[in-house]
């Protein structure tokens, strides 16, 4: 399901952005939050160079834009200030900033409506062209909507295909850990600082997700709390590093709506899991469903979407006059040696 996108501004490169004049007052953007990110980097592109903007005044802002500030918070001094105390949390192998000029910034990323100037990262950023797919729906998932949601996870990881979604419990929280189950590549991006992994039921997710050679992205810089008008907006950066986005269950009132609306405006494609579509957990499901988006029950479907080859799972039944025995022992022999993984009483198995 796809439609029709906003027409996004293409910034060009500043030769001199990244030079450590530049650093400070882009970090120092980071916490100014009474500008959208597109003013933001329409501003830029206006004057030229990211410090220049710190030497305007209210009244500048408001005349360049176009429009009246809700704030009257504006002192360049103390956000220059914020921004060092910032830059002292960046700590290379540990916490990382990388900005929208800069080589390392996810190529797709730079095509959405409003990309975000600056994000902040844990771990491993994407590679370019490492195909992703964004994974999202409620918070409280039934229980099968919860198991499709992990195999989910696990399958697109089989198949060399990261996930992306918000690190929320419930269906985001089990597709990342089906792929890192997997040995997958997957991202969590946040509505707070990356240095605070909200809620703090998904630290341990976290942490795999880093140690299995992950990343934790925002576009909030350490420090900053969960606020709640804060995850409606890191939801166009799950959509917009996705290839497609995927709700496996969502209620009429689910944020993970916000997330395939935004999806819808960034020409995403966006597919429902048939694992979510029945009970009033479901009823956002089904009003996408209903609206076109396609109905999938696994990676197969997407894979061939794509025309890329998907590789079936060696079969692993029963074996003849093996007992129930014989089978659990050979299955956590082969767990043990990363040939598969087992959740909930299920085994999956890698490609």
């Amino acid at each position: 399901m796809k439609s029709a996108t906003k027409s996004a501004l293409t910034f060009q490169p500043l030769t001199s952005c990244m030079d450590e004049r530049e650093r400070l007052p882009l970090i120092g953007l980071s916490h100014v939050d009474f500008l959208t990110p597109r003013e933001k980097m329409a501003l830029i592109e206006m004057l030229g160079a990211p410090h220049r903007l710190f030497d305007l005044t209210r009244s500048d802002f408001c005349s360049l834009l176009g429009r009246r500030l809700r704030t009257r918070l504006w002192d360049p001094a103390a956000i220059l200030d914020e921004a060092c105390r910032t830059e002292k949390l960046l700590t290379p192998g540990v916490l990382g900033c990388i900005f929208y000029w800069d080589s390392t910034y996810p190529p797709q990323l730079r095509e959405i409506f409003d990309p975000p100037v600056t994000l902040f990262y844990r771990g491993t950023l994407p590679e370019n062209g490492h195909l992703l797919a964004g994974i999202v729906g409620t918070r409280f998932p039934t229980g099968g909507a919860r198991k499709a949601a992990f195999r989910l996870g696990f399958e697109l990881a089989c198949q060399g295909v990261g996930v992306v979604s918000g690190l929320a419990k419930g269906v985001d929280r089990e597709a990342h850990e089906g792929c890192v189950a997997a040995g997958g590549y997957s991202i969590a991006v946040l509505g707070s600082g990356i240095d605070r992994v909200y809620p703090e039921s998904s630290e341990a997710a976290g942490r795999a997700l880093l140690q299995a050679g992950g990343a934790i992205l925002s576009e909030y810089p350490p420090g900053t709390p969960p606020l709640r008008f804060h995850f409606p907006a890191r939801n166009r950066i799950i959509s917009g590093l996705s290839k497609a986005v995927v709700v496996v269950q969502a209620p009429e009132r689910s944020g993970a709506l916000i997330t395939a609306e935004y999806a819808l405006e960034q020409g995403i494609e966006l597919c429902v899991h048939s694992a979510g579509l029945s009970g009033s957990a479901g009823a956002g499901t089904r009003l996408l469903a209903d609206a076109g988006a396609p109905v999938v029950d696994g990676a197969l479907e997407l894979l061939r979407h794509w025309g890329r080859p998907y590789r079936e799972a060696p079969g692993h039944g029963p074996r003849p006059g093996e007992s129930t025995g014989e089978r659990l022992a050979r299955i956590m022999k082969e767990e043990m040696e990363g040939t598969c993984a087992t959740k909930a009483g299920e085994t999956y198995w890698r490609t």
